[in-house]
């Protein structure tokens, strides 16, 4: 959510932020909300002059009182009341601007950082860097799903028996070899110094529409039936909550946390689920990154976050890219974000295994975290990075360390997590 001052002040900007973003539809918000903010600021002026002279008159009662003028200080009296009616009303209607002004607030995007470029979907994201040698064996690689059933670790059948489509059991070698991922990836942001966390994997409706848009939040977020609760799509969701309506000491900034949880999906979209593979599910496992830190420090910390999951994927011998996102592909909330890709040697292309985000303070702004300094009161920023997502990740590796005899090479960085077994072989 933006500051309300930039509507005011400089309408123009905002509207052509939301025409970059190919979202003409929601030009007519901000002359809505700039109309709305000056009725507010008209009926919250009349109030608070209402209620200073209240409170004027108030103090005159006592003293008439004590000088015996009682018939005046009735009459003052009868007055005071006469003005608690009028103050109601426009306390009423002070709350129901502030409502429409909200509802329209929340639904203008963030502005976009001047180096994005303009493209009206991912199809016009622009590559960056590439990191190591993308390459293709002399031999043939078969789907993931078929590399990991021929490893006895996929069973998706009796997933669709318990569960349905988009679910799947991770069997045997290649469970541990998806949990290794997730140990490697904990210990190594604990290593690059971030604080490691365990979150809830269920939020309130308010932490939701704090961390992300309307929009997201249908097309993701499963909702706990009688509940006021939402299963995590990331906990990118519940670590943000976690300084919801606080005040942090600026000496605590930078805050960097990684987590570790469980993701739950709709995937609602054109795209849809997966039938017979893992790389789009309902659900997966996901370490993640978040920090917290001033406004002006925010594009420093995302070139390191980004930069963390491209060395992390090195080291698992896996070639990467990253791509920047162009502004019809950013989300709401976002103000620069870029993919990181990996390689699929399969299909002599990449695909998308990472997404690193700077969100300046619109989280912030909607959730009411902010910090104290020597120069007052701000809201902080916000950034969230994948570290790995298990799925895709798990893809990567096995694409990327596939032999011809049908086995799987357990990446150096990952053995001492798999009990010293440096090679997957079929069964």
């Amino acid at each position: 959510m933006i500051d309300i001052k930039l509507i005011r002040e400089n309408p123009e900007l905002v509207k052509e932020n939301i025409r970059k973003k190919f979202q003409d539809h929601k030009l007519p918000l901000v002359d809505e909300v700039k109309d709305l903010d000056y009725k507010f600021r008209i009926v919250k002026q009349e109030g608070d002059d209402l209620r200073a002279l209240k409170n004027t008159k108030s103090d005159m009662i006592g003293k008439l009182m004590r000088d015996g003028n009682k018939d005046e200080a009735m009459r003052i009296k009868n007055e005071v009341s006469n003005f608690n009616h009028k103050i109601d009303e426009l306390t009423k209607e002070e709350e129901s601007l502030q409502q429409e002004i909200k509802k329209r607030m929340m639904l203008i995007p963030n502005i976009i950082d001047a180096s994005v470029p303009i493209g009206k979907d991912d199809s016009e994201n622009v590559e960056i860097k590439k990191y190591g040698e993308p390459s293709v064996p002399d031999y043939e690689i078969p789907y993931h799903a078929d590399i990991i059933e021929s490893l006895n670790g996929l069973d998706k059948v009796s997933a669709g028996r318990t569960s349905g489509n988009g679910f799947y059991y991770l069997m045997g070698d290649i469970a541990r070899l998806s949990s290794a991922m997730l140990a490697y990836a904990r210990d190594f942001m604990i290593d690059k110094g971030f604080t490691y966390c365990i979150p809830p994997f269920m939020i309130r409706s308010d932490v939701v529409t704090g961390v992300m848009s309307f929009e997201e939040m249908d097309a993701m977020m499963y909702k706990i039936e009688g509940e006021d609760l939402y299963l995590i799509g990331t906990s990118e969701h519940s670590m943000i909550g976690k300084f919801k309506d606080q005040i942090i000491k600026e000496s605590d900034l930078p805050i960097t946390l990684t987590s570790y949880s469980p993701c739950f999906r709709k995937e609602v979209g054109a795209h849809g689920i997966e039938e017979r593979g893992i790389y789009r599910v309902h659900q997966f496992e996901k370490q993640e990154m978040i920090v917290l830190c001033k406004p002006e420090e925010a594009f420093k910390w995302y070139d390191k976050m980004w930069s963390y999951t491209v060395e992390l994927f090195r080291n698992m011998d896996i070639p990467v890219r990253t791509l920047e996102c162009c502004s019809g592909d950013l989300a709401d909330l976002k103000v620069k974000s870029c993919d990181v890709e990996a390689w699929s040697p399969r299909r002599k292309d990449y695909f998308e295994v990472g997404s690193c985000s700077t969100l300046g303070d619109a989280q912030a702004r909607r959730l009411g975290i902010r910090s104290k300094g020597d120069n007052g009161t701000y809201y902080v920023s916000t950034l969230n990075n994948t570290v790995l997502a298990s799925t895709r990740a798990l893809i990567a590796l096995i694409e990327n360390n596939y032999n011809s005899d049908g086995s799987i090479n357990v990446p150096v960085s990952l053995q001492p997590y798999m009990g010293g077994i440096k090679v997957i072989k079929p069964k």
